[in-house]
C-alpha cells in the first residue's frame, strides 16, 4: 500500500491534461452544448477528481471512505459510459451535418466522425470491462487499484485530441480547410501511450493485461481513418445508431 502513497498526486496530472485538452471546445462555446454533453463532461470530470480522492483516502487510512466514495464512484462511471455511448446519435447526425455543409465543417468530412463514433464505442466497452475486473479484484489492492488507473488512459483521448486539434488548426489557419486532421490524433496517442508507460514502470505494471487493454485501445485509435472511411463501418454504425 505504501508505494502507492503518493498516487494522488500523480493523478492529478493527467486530470489537468484532460481539462485543458477539452477547455476550449467546451466552455468556448458552452451555452450551444447539448445536454448530453454537459452530463458527459461533468461525470467526465466528477471520475477523474474520484482517481485523486480514492487513493488519497486509501493510502492514508480512511478506508471508511474509500468504501463509501467506491460505491458513489461505480455510479459515476457507469454515467461516464453511458452519457459517451448516448451521443453517439449526435456523432451520425454531424456526418450528415457535414454532408450537406462540406464548407461549414471544412477538413471534417464524414468518414472523421464515423471514425470518431467506431473507435469510441471500443474505447467505452474497454472502460466497462476495466470497471468490471476492478470490482471483481476490490479484495487485492494492486490489481483494484491498476484496472481503475487504467481508466484514465483509455478516455482520456476525446478531450485531450480536441484540445490538440484547436491548436493544430490554429498553426495551419493559412491551409484551411486543407488540413490533415488526424495528424493531431497521432500527436495524441503517442502522448497517452508514453504517459500510460510511464505510469506502469513506475508501478511495476507494465506486464498487467490493463496496460495491455490500454496499449490496445489507444494503437487502434490511430486506425481512425481507415476505419471511418470504411463503408462496412459507416453501414454498421447507420444501421445500430440512427442519426
Amino acid at each position: 500500500m505504501s508505494k502507492y502513497s503518493s498516487l494522488h498526486k500523480w493523478m492529478i496530472f493527467p486530470m489537468i491534461i484532460m481539462q485543458l485538452g477539452i477547455f476550449g471546445d467546451y466552455w468556448g462555446d458552452f451555452s450551444e452544448n447539448a445536454w448530453s454533453v454537459h452530463i458527459h463532461y461533468w461525470t467526465g470530470t466528477a471520475w477523474y477528481i474520484y482517481l485523486i480522492i480514492q487513493p488519497y483516502f486509501a493510502t492514508h487510512k480512511q478506508m471508511s471512505k474509500h468504501r463509501t466514495n467506491g460505491i458513489i464512484g461505480m455510479f459515476i462511471a457507469g454515467g461516464v459510459c453511458l452519457t459517451a455511448l448516448s451521443m453517439m446519435h449526435r456523432d451520425i447526425v454531424t456526418t450528415q451535418n457535414s454532408l450537406a455543409a462540406p464548407k461549414q465543417f471544412g477538413p471534417f468530412e464524414p468518414w472523421f466522425f464515423f471514425g470518431f463514433a467506431a473507435v469510441e464505442i471500443v474505447m467505452m466497452i474497454a472502460f466497462g470491462y476495466a470497471i468490471i475486473k476492478s470490482i471483481i479484484y476490490r479484495k487485492d489492492v494492486e490489481d483494484h487499484a491498476w484496472w481503475l488507473i487504467s481508466t484514465v488512459f483509455l478516455i482520456m483521448m476525446p478531450a485531450l485530441a480536441r484540445g490538440i486539434q484547436n491548436v493544430y488548426i490554429g498553426i495551419h489557419v493559412k491551409e484551411f480547410p486543407n488540413i490533415n486532421i488526424i495528424t493531431p490524433i497521432y500527436y495524441t496517442q503517442i502522448f497517452i501511450i508514453g504517459m500510460l508507460l510511464f505510469g506502469a514502470w513506475k508501478y511495476g505494471k507494465v506486464k498487467h493485461p490493463a496496460t495491455y487493454l490500454a496499449i490496445f485501445v489507444n494503437v487502434f485509435i490511430l486506425f481512425i481513418e481507415p476505419i471511418g472511411r470504411s463503408e462496412h463501418v459507416q453501414l454498421l454504425l447507420k444501421t445500430f445508431i440512427k442519426g
